[in-house]
């Protein structure tokens, strides 16, 4: 087969949404929709993708950074418009151009390659993406020939009722030999309601040439929904993740409730791992095999390794290695490192800091800026005191010490290893090695109080 280009419309400022942001960089499933498009197209096989951009061109451009090459459409022209900017840079390719829209998240990389291949064969000079919809009210009707080529493609407000009683539609998504789609670009005009260039009107002109014009259907409708409104977008969501949440159950993961369980597009989740309701996988995530997780507990680009338990978790950019438990009610900030086999018990906080194999953190503790040890234990109530008003200092623990209950480790400081402190001290001296730390007053008890105060 030629060479495949892909051309991405995502000009327009979709303003259904009602949004300050281009609609194609909304996110689903975890990742912008154009982002989704793109990565189809890669799927299928595409060598080289144009994105066009418009409304908010340099936000586009800074998603996709290197993604993509990136062509401006200064005024927004329709479709046809948009797609003539990207043709000084097809100067000198050959072969075949799909244009694919940056608002169809749905698209998958099977489908867009079985466009390819079926245009390919069919030795069409255009080729259209049709699916048969439900309810097809709206959509631009795709009359055949008794041999299956395109006819004519009516809008659903000019077709007559035998017309409109058939249910497959334009996508409005077409593969084209390159040549001929800017030979006919040229001749496609704005005398319209709207005085825009339409893409469609490009079949219009090759089939008075006498050229073949074919179409593809979707097996999927859904593949080929459009996102033009909020309402849109969550009906987007919903398929996505429910494709995905199959996805993982068909590799070996049990899912307790896929309704209310969420796992973007791009984590990656190992067997035999269970995962309770409301729990939320997000962005770069990528889970061990046999891990627990929830309920209600939120993973955003983490880590994760094999038979780690956490439930009632919140965990964003950190690592959390094999056999650590942790909750309920447990934060690990980013940058956080915690070790194999670790215990972190209920509302403890983590921030910036490396946990030691085997360590425990059982309840009440703050630990910000530490690098602690192996078998650490570290008392209920205690924290790392890592902020004197200017800067963060961090605290450095030894393996196997032992931190007592309510103490204060006033950073910079350092406890040895197989050091004590002492409970209710505040430590803001170094601990030396196997040395006890006792930072607290005497007590003093003051005989017949009560009496005074009355």
């Amino acid at each position: 087969m030629s060479e495949l280009v892909t051309i991405i419309l995502a000009a327009g400022k979709g303003t259904r949404m009602k949004s300050a942001h281009p609609k194609v960089l909304h996110q689903v499933c975890g990742k912008a929709m154009v982002r989704h498009v793109l990565d189809a197209a890669e799927a299928a096989g595409s060598k080289r993708n144009i994105i066009v951009v418009g409304f908010g061109a340099d936000e586009v451009r800074a998603e996709l950074g290197n993604a993509a090459e990136v062509v401006v459409q200064a005024e927004q022209l329709g479709t046809g418009h948009a797609v003539l900017q990207a043709e000084p840079l097809l100067q000198d390719a050959h072969g075949t151009v799909m244009v694919l829209c940056g608002d169809t998240p749905l698209l998958t990389g099977a489908l867009v390659k079985k466009l390819y291949e079926e245009h390919a064969k069919a030795g069409a000079k255009a080729t259209v993406l049709t699916a048969v919809m439900p309810d097809a009210t709206g959509y631009g009707r795709v009359i055949r020939t008794a041999a299956g080529n395109v006819e004519k493609i009516v809008e659903h407000k000019d077709a007559t009722e035998e017309e409109r009683a058939v249910r497959e539609v334009n996508s409005g998504i077409y593969c084209f030999e390159k040549d001929a789609l800017f030979s006919a670009l040229k001749n496609v005009g704005c005398d319209n309601a709207q005085g825009e260039y339409y893409l469609p009107d490009v079949l219009s002109i090759l089939r008075e040439r006498g050229e073949k014009i074919w179409a593809v259907a979707a097996d999927d409708y859904e593949e080929t929904l459009g996102v033009n409104s909020r309402m849109h977008l969550a009906q987007a969501e919903k398929i996505l993740r429910r494709r995905k949440n199959l996805e993982l159950m068909e590799s070996g993961v049990t899912l307790m409730d896929p309704e209310s369980t969420f796992v973007d597009a791009d984590v990656v989740v190992g067997r035999d791992t269970v995962i309770y309701p409301f729990t939320w996988l997000e962005g770069k995530t990528a889970v061990g095999e046999a891990c627990t997780l929830g309920p209600s507990s939120r993973f955003t680009d983490t880590k994760i390794g094999n038979g780690v338990t956490a439930h009632f978790v919140y965990a964003h950019e950190c690592e959390i290695e094999s056999g650590a438990t942790m909750g309920p009610f447990v934060h690990i900030r980013p940058d956080s490192h915690i070790s194999k086999d670790v215990k972190i018990g209920n509302f403890v906080e983590v921030k910036n800091s490396n946990i030691g194999e085997g360590s425990k953190l059982p309840h009440l503790q703050y630990i910000g800026d530490c690098d602690m040890g192996a078998g650490v234990n570290m008392g209920c109530g205690t924290i790392t005191v890592n902020y004197d008003g200017k800067q963060k200092f961090r605290t450095k623990i030894g393996d196997n010490a032992f931190v007592g209950c309510n103490s204060n480790l006033v950073a910079p400081v350092a406890v040895g290893d197989g050091a004590y402190v002492a409970a209710g001290s505040t430590i803001t001296k170094d601990v030396p090695a196997d040395e006890l730390a006792v930072a607290r007053a005497r007590q003093k008890n003051i005989p017949n109080w009560p009496d005074k105060r009355k």
